[in-house]
């Protein structure tokens, strides 16, 4: 896994200045707006949001969302990319690294890249701020931990495509509404009741309420965090599993 985490770093080194705006300025000048525009009419008409103000409260949510939405965008096109359009994948295992070598490199790589998002996120929060506690800190690997949750399903699920297509329908369908219903913006508590459970089961709803704890520096007991990390090293488990299996099968057989 070192050698692979080690060609995507040389790689990018040289390209890192093409994907600084879509990981860093943007979900930044979200939080811009719906932390500092928005934010402003909420604290104005309710006071804010359970004790915080909105730029408080929407930082960890959309701190643990652009994680995963990075996350997506270095887990669907660039493994078809290295599989099918150019192949550099099939070279790679003809090296002594392994597909599951590969995978676990990609995954791995994928989450540096959003320690790096966040912790620059973070920063900017802060001195904006919407991180009052220094138990903030924490919300970085929690929001790692989300991220790597989503990289590797989905490097799994695209090491096995034909074509891009069904990418940009998971991106809106599927992961835009966890964006919007995962507590990013507002409380689940808010959502319709048979709505609620449903959210739960969401990876992204357990690393918002992760990064949340931190950030505002409440103390939630320690079995709910135990819960919510529980839940997204099952799901890391499991996707990885499946990635394992799949990128053997598409890379060897």
């Amino acid at each position: 896994m070192v050698r692979v985490v080690e060609r995507e770093w040389v790689a990018w080194r040289r390209l890192w200045r093409g994907s600084v705006f879509q990981t860093i300025v943007t979900p930044l000048l979200f939080l811009a707006a719906m932390g500092l525009g928005l934010g402003d009419l909420v604290n104005k008409n309710s006071g804010g949001v359970g004790g915080l103000t909105y730029l408080q409260f929407v930082t960890p949510g959309l701190m643990a969302a652009s994680a995963m939405m990075q996350a997506a965008a270095e887990s669907l096109w660039p493994v078809l990319g290295g599989v099918k359009w150019q192949r550099t994948y099939h070279a790679a295992v003809a090296t002594p690294v392994s597909a599951g070598q590969l995978f676990g490199g990609h995954v791995l790589w994928t989450s540096l890249r959003s320690a790096f998002s966040s912790t620059v996120f973070l920063v900017v929060a802060a001195m904006l701020g919407g991180v009052p506690s220094w138990w903030g800190v924490l919300a970085i690997p929690a929001a790692v931990l989300g991220a790597a949750v989503f990289a590797a399903a989905l490097n799994a699920y695209a090491v096995t495509q034909e074509s891009d297509i069904p990418f940009a329908v998971i991106m809106r369908v599927g992961l835009f509404p966890l964006f919007l219903f995962s507590g990013t913006f507002f409380p689940t508590s808010r959502l319709p009741g048979w709505l609620q459970p449903v959210s739960y089961l969401s990876p992204l709803w357990h690393a918002v309420e992760l990064c949340r704890a931190a950030t505002t520096g409440s103390q939630p007991s320690a079995g709910s965090i135990l819960g919510h990390v529980t839940f997204l090293v099952a799901c890391l488990v499991a996707g990885s599993w499946w990635g394992v299996r799949r990128f053997t099968r598409a890379l060897t057989a």
